[in-house]
């Protein structure tokens, strides 16, 4: 079964580019990505551009609407995502447990839905 793990912190915390603690961090990422590939569970994975790059599109009364930014307004920000094939949500949870940003942000895990069409 596939599990998305959506990661989740307030933009600007944890490490730094520019700083010897950003090189540590990323380079956890990276050995995470790759025993993820190993074991066999990686189906996808990438970060996210910053919130001022989004924009939000929905439809009012059958009109297209624009806005810049997300559309969540609250403090931790969805930075990136991990896409698993896992036995079941405990496997699923072991790796999120293992993603870098568990440190200062959150990781929300999901079963993606399969639609018999």
């Amino acid at each position: 079964m596939q599990y998305m793990a959506l990661i989740y912190s307030t933009e600007n915390s944890g490490p730094q580019p520019g700083t010897a603690e950003f090189g540590a961090y990323i380079q956890a990422y990276q050995e995470f990505t790759e025993e993820t590939q190993k074991d066999g569970v990686f189906v996808a994975g990438d970060a996210l551009q910053p919130t001022s790059t989004s924009t939000t599109v929905t439809r009012e009364n059958g009109k297209l609407e624009t806005t810049d930014g997300p559309f969540a307004e609250t403090k931790e920000q969805l930075g990136g995502y991990y896409l698993f094939e896992c036995k079941d949500l405990d496997e699923a949870l072991a790796y999120a447990a293992r993603i870098p940003t568990t440190a200062h942000g959150r990781v929300e895990v999901r079963p993606v839905m399969v639609f018999d069409v």
